[in-house]
């Protein structure tokens, strides 16, 4: 069985151009497509997130979360709490799963991590 090749999460909304400012603007993220109904954002290398509106989508944002990997962390969070972004909580490390991380939510209330793997197990990002 061959592996994957690329990976999306896919987020509903109903404020599609809240998450534009908020992917694409604030978390500075590239529109790879934009389908009008759902816009695509690269994450990172072969990591896409997708945001759509469409009527009769799924709703509850309790049972996702969208990681967001990066060295920077603290910067991450600095950048965009003088943006006026509001934090779950803010950057700490987390000994149990060897990461540091903070939380927000982005304007359809899904929880969105900010996280750095300190553990030399975790496999460092294609270039």
């Amino acid at each position: 069985m061959p592996g994957f090749d690329q990976q999306i999460t896919f987020l509903y909304t109903d404020d599609l151009l809240a998450a534009d400012r908020f992917y694409g603007s604030l978390l500075g993220l590239p529109l790879v497509l934009d389908q009008g109904a759902c816009r695509i954002y690269r994450a990172a290398g072969d990591a896409f997130i997708g945001v759509c509106s469409h009527k009769g989508a799924p709703t509850g944002t309790g049972s996702v979360i969208v990681t967001l990997v990066t060295p920077e962390v603290d910067a991450w969070y600095e950048r965009l709490r003088r943006q006026g972004v509001a934090f779950e909580s803010p950057p700490a490390d987390n000994e149990t799963f060897g990461i540091r991380h903070c939380f927000l939510r982005d304007p359809a209330g899904y929880l969105v991590e900010i996280q750095c793997f300190r553990s030399p197990d975790w496999p460092p990002p294609e270039r």
